[in-house]
C-alpha cells in the first residue's frame, strides 16, 4: 500500500464524516460523523509516520492515532450519556428540535 491510496481513504473517511456531519439531524448520526472525521486524521497520522523520511521513529504515528482514539473514546461517552439523559426528558435526539435546552 502506497501513501498515496492511504491519503485517498482517509480523504474519502473525511468527505463522508464532513457530508454526515453536516447533513443529518439526529445526535447520533451527527457523532458517527465526527467520528470518522478523527479516524480519518488518525490515519494520517499513521500513514506520515509509516512513510516519514526518518526511519529512527517509527511509531510518532501509531502514539498519536492512540491519542486521537483515546480522545475518541472519551467524547462518544460523554456525547452518549448526554444523548440519553435528553433522550429520558425530550423522547427524540433530533438535533434540530432541541431549542428549549436550559442550563
Amino acid at each position: 500500500m502506497t501513501l498515496h491510496s492511504l491519503l485517498a481513504v482517509s480523504t474519502a473517511l473525511f468527505a463522508l464524516g464532513t457530508v454526515m456531519f453536516l447533513s443529518r439531524k439526529n445526535s447520533i448520526a451527527i457523532l458517527m460523523g465526527i467520528e470518522l472525521i478523527m479516524n480519518a486524521a488518525a490515519l494520517n497520522f499513521v500513514a506520515f509516520g509509516y512513510f516519514s523520511p526518518a526511519r529512527n521513529n517509527l511509531l510518532d504515528g501509531q502514539v498519536f492515532a492512540l491519542f486521537i482514539i483515546m480522545v475518541a473514546v472519551a467524547e462518544a461517552v460523554v456525547a452518549l450519556g448526554i444523548a440519553i439523559a435528553v433522550y429520558k426528558e425530550y423522547n427524540h435526539v433530533q438535533a434540530d428540535r432541541l431549542n428549549q435546552l436550559e442550563g
